[in-house]
Protein backbone atom coordinates (compact mmCIF):
# COMPACT_ATOMS: atom_id res chain seq x y z
CA UNK A 1 0.00 0.00 0.00
CA UNK A 2 3.13 2.46 1.21
CA UNK A 3 5.24 1.81 -2.45
CA UNK A 4 1.73 2.32 -4.28
CA UNK A 5 0.61 5.40 -2.31
CA UNK A 6 4.50 6.38 -3.00
CA UNK A 7 4.49 5.75 -6.40
CA UNK A 8 1.05 7.72 -6.99
CA UNK A 9 3.11 10.60 -5.45
CA UNK A 10 5.63 10.53 -7.27
CA UNK A 11 4.06 10.21 -10.70
CA UNK A 12 1.72 13.63 -9.54
CA UNK A 13 5.27 15.38 -9.01
CA UNK A 14 6.94 14.52 -11.99
CA UNK A 15 3.56 15.25 -13.82
CA UNK A 16 3.29 18.74 -12.21
CA UNK A 17 7.53 19.55 -12.69
CA UNK A 18 6.54 18.41 -16.24
CA UNK A 19 3.84 21.26 -16.87
CA UNK A 20 6.00 23.34 -14.57
CA UNK A 21 8.83 23.11 -17.50
CA UNK A 22 6.55 23.85 -20.56
CA UNK A 23 5.03 26.84 -18.43
CA UNK A 24 8.57 28.15 -18.27
CA UNK A 25 9.59 27.39 -21.81
CA UNK A 26 6.22 29.74 -22.33
CA UNK A 27 7.31 32.07 -20.60
CA UNK A 28 10.58 31.77 -22.08
CA UNK A 29 9.75 31.88 -25.97
CA UNK A 30 7.58 34.85 -24.89
CA UNK A 31 10.79 36.61 -23.33
CA UNK A 32 13.35 35.94 -25.64
CA UNK A 33 13.60 39.78 -26.84
CA UNK A 34 12.44 41.93 -23.65
CA UNK A 35 12.69 45.69 -24.83
CA UNK A 36 9.61 47.42 -26.12
CA UNK A 37 11.73 48.92 -28.58
CA UNK A 38 13.40 45.05 -29.90
CA UNK A 39 9.39 43.72 -29.85
CA UNK A 40 8.17 46.23 -31.48
CA UNK A 41 10.71 46.03 -34.37
CA UNK A 42 10.40 42.57 -34.83
CA UNK A 43 6.99 42.75 -35.46
CA UNK A 44 7.04 45.14 -38.09
CA UNK A 45 9.49 42.91 -39.41
CA UNK A 46 6.90 40.19 -39.42
CA UNK A 47 4.38 42.39 -40.65
CA UNK A 48 6.24 43.56 -43.40
CA UNK A 49 7.31 39.68 -43.97
CA UNK A 50 3.86 38.63 -44.09
CA UNK A 51 2.56 41.31 -46.31
CA UNK A 52 5.68 40.68 -49.18
CA UNK A 53 3.43 37.14 -49.39
CA UNK A 54 0.23 38.27 -49.25
CA UNK A 55 0.56 40.87 -51.67
CA UNK A 56 2.18 38.44 -53.93
CA UNK A 57 -0.87 36.32 -53.38
CA UNK A 58 -3.41 39.20 -54.23
CA UNK A 59 -1.40 40.70 -57.27
CA UNK A 60 -0.99 37.55 -58.69
CA UNK A 61 -4.27 36.71 -58.37
CA UNK A 62 -6.41 39.56 -59.24
CA UNK A 63 -3.61 41.22 -61.54
CA UNK A 64 -3.31 44.54 -59.73
CA UNK A 65 -0.53 45.59 -62.41
CA UNK A 66 2.49 45.70 -60.25
CA UNK A 67 4.28 42.18 -61.09
CA UNK A 68 1.15 41.12 -62.81
CA UNK A 69 -1.12 42.64 -65.26
CA UNK A 70 -4.84 42.40 -65.27
CA UNK A 71 -4.72 40.13 -68.21
CA UNK A 72 -2.37 37.50 -66.54
CA UNK A 73 -4.15 37.65 -63.22
CA UNK A 74 -4.91 33.90 -61.97
CA UNK A 75 -8.86 34.54 -62.29
CA UNK A 76 -8.49 35.43 -66.03
CA UNK A 77 -7.04 32.17 -66.27
CA UNK A 78 -3.42 32.77 -65.96
CA UNK A 79 -0.76 30.65 -64.35
CA UNK A 80 1.60 32.31 -61.21
CA UNK A 81 3.76 29.70 -60.60
CA UNK A 82 4.20 28.33 -64.60
CA UNK A 83 4.54 31.53 -66.35
CA UNK A 84 7.52 32.38 -63.80
CA UNK A 85 8.64 28.29 -63.98
CA UNK A 86 9.07 28.48 -67.92
CA UNK A 87 10.12 32.37 -68.21
CA UNK A 88 13.74 33.43 -69.24
CA UNK A 89 14.51 33.94 -65.43
CA UNK A 90 14.95 30.26 -64.86
CA UNK A 91 18.62 29.65 -65.19
CA UNK A 92 21.17 27.64 -64.22
CA UNK A 93 21.59 23.72 -63.28
CA UNK A 94 18.33 23.09 -62.21
CA UNK A 95 16.11 24.47 -65.29
CA UNK A 96 15.15 21.79 -67.01
CA UNK A 97 13.63 20.05 -63.52
CA UNK A 98 11.26 23.29 -62.83
CA UNK A 99 10.64 23.50 -66.46
CA UNK A 100 9.44 19.82 -66.15
CA UNK A 101 7.06 20.72 -63.04
CA UNK A 102 5.49 23.63 -64.19
CA UNK A 103 1.53 22.75 -64.02
CA UNK A 104 -1.44 23.98 -62.85
CA UNK A 105 -0.74 21.66 -59.64
CA UNK A 106 2.12 23.70 -58.95
CA UNK A 107 0.25 26.73 -59.11
CA UNK A 108 -2.77 26.33 -57.02
CA UNK A 109 0.35 24.87 -54.54
CA UNK A 110 2.55 28.12 -54.77
CA UNK A 111 -0.53 30.10 -54.60
CA UNK A 112 -1.98 28.28 -51.20
CA UNK A 113 1.60 28.29 -49.42
CA UNK A 114 1.40 32.68 -50.19
CA UNK A 115 -1.62 33.05 -49.13
CA UNK A 116 -1.26 30.63 -45.94
CA UNK A 117 2.22 31.94 -45.23
CA UNK A 118 1.26 35.69 -45.41
CA UNK A 119 -1.88 35.39 -43.69
CA UNK A 120 -0.45 32.96 -40.79
CA UNK A 121 2.69 35.69 -40.08
CA UNK A 122 0.68 38.92 -40.41
CA UNK A 123 -1.42 37.70 -37.81
CA UNK A 124 1.57 35.95 -35.63
CA UNK A 125 0.19 32.67 -35.26
CA UNK A 126 1.80 29.39 -36.49
CA UNK A 127 4.63 31.26 -37.30
CA UNK A 128 7.32 27.90 -37.18
CA UNK A 129 4.96 26.03 -39.54
CA UNK A 130 5.00 29.67 -41.41
CA UNK A 131 8.98 29.92 -41.74
CA UNK A 132 9.33 26.37 -42.79
CA UNK A 133 6.96 26.93 -45.56
CA UNK A 134 7.84 29.72 -46.67
CA UNK A 135 11.45 28.77 -46.32
CA UNK A 136 10.59 26.56 -48.66
CA UNK A 137 8.99 28.25 -51.18
CA UNK A 138 11.77 30.57 -51.18
CA UNK A 139 14.31 27.92 -51.74
CA UNK A 140 12.86 26.99 -54.88
CA UNK A 141 12.90 30.24 -55.91
CA UNK A 142 16.21 30.89 -55.17
CA UNK A 143 16.73 27.90 -57.23
CA UNK A 144 15.32 28.34 -60.12
CA UNK A 145 16.99 31.53 -60.45
CA UNK A 146 20.61 30.45 -59.52
CA UNK A 147 22.84 30.97 -59.96
CA UNK A 148 23.02 34.68 -61.23
CA UNK A 149 19.63 35.79 -60.21
CA UNK A 150 20.62 38.71 -63.07
CA UNK A 151 17.44 38.28 -64.25
CA UNK A 152 15.22 39.12 -60.79
CA UNK A 153 17.61 41.95 -60.25
CA UNK A 154 20.34 40.41 -58.12
CA UNK A 155 23.55 40.99 -58.19
CA UNK A 156 25.03 38.76 -55.17
CA UNK A 157 24.78 34.87 -56.29
CA UNK A 158 24.65 33.56 -52.87
CA UNK A 159 22.97 35.70 -50.66
CA UNK A 160 19.65 37.59 -52.54
CA UNK A 161 16.49 38.68 -51.00
CA UNK A 162 15.09 35.11 -51.29
CA UNK A 163 17.95 34.37 -48.85
CA UNK A 164 16.92 37.66 -46.58
CA UNK A 165 13.50 37.00 -46.59
CA UNK A 166 13.61 33.40 -45.69
CA UNK A 167 16.03 34.94 -42.63
CA UNK A 168 13.39 37.08 -42.04
CA UNK A 169 10.66 34.36 -41.29
CA UNK A 170 12.87 31.99 -38.92
CA UNK A 171 13.89 34.86 -36.87
CA UNK A 172 10.06 36.26 -35.97
CA UNK A 173 9.33 32.43 -35.71
CA UNK A 174 12.55 32.35 -33.34
CA UNK A 175 11.64 35.13 -31.47
CA UNK A 176 7.87 34.64 -30.96
CA UNK A 177 7.75 37.90 -32.94
CA UNK A 178 3.67 37.11 -33.01
CA UNK A 179 3.15 37.94 -29.44
CA UNK A 180 3.24 41.70 -29.97
CA UNK A 181 0.95 43.71 -32.45
CA UNK A 182 -0.19 39.63 -33.09
CA UNK A 183 -2.66 37.02 -31.58
CA UNK A 184 0.43 34.43 -30.86
CA UNK A 185 -0.24 34.74 -27.48
CA UNK A 186 -3.77 33.75 -27.92
CA UNK A 187 -2.88 31.11 -30.37
CA UNK A 188 -0.34 29.58 -28.08
CA UNK A 189 -2.57 29.49 -25.16
CA UNK A 190 -5.22 27.13 -27.64
CA UNK A 191 -5.49 23.48 -26.34
CA UNK A 192 -4.26 22.19 -29.58
CA UNK A 193 -1.62 24.18 -29.99
CA UNK A 194 -0.46 23.38 -26.31
CA UNK A 195 -0.77 19.59 -27.25
CA UNK A 196 1.39 19.99 -30.28
CA UNK A 197 3.81 22.40 -29.93
CA UNK A 198 4.95 22.90 -33.50
CA UNK A 199 1.84 24.64 -34.34
CA UNK A 200 3.39 27.49 -32.53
Amino acid sequence: MEIRMSQATSTIALDTHQKGLRAKAVVAESTLVTSQAGRRSLALLRLATGFIFLWAFLDKTFGLGFSTSGASAWIQGGAPSQGFLTSPAVVGPFKGVFTAIASPTTDILFMLAMLAVGTAVMLGVGLRVSAIAGSVVLLFMYLAEWPSGANAGSTNPLVDYHVIYAMALIVVAAVSAGDTWGFGRVWKSLPLVQKNRWLI
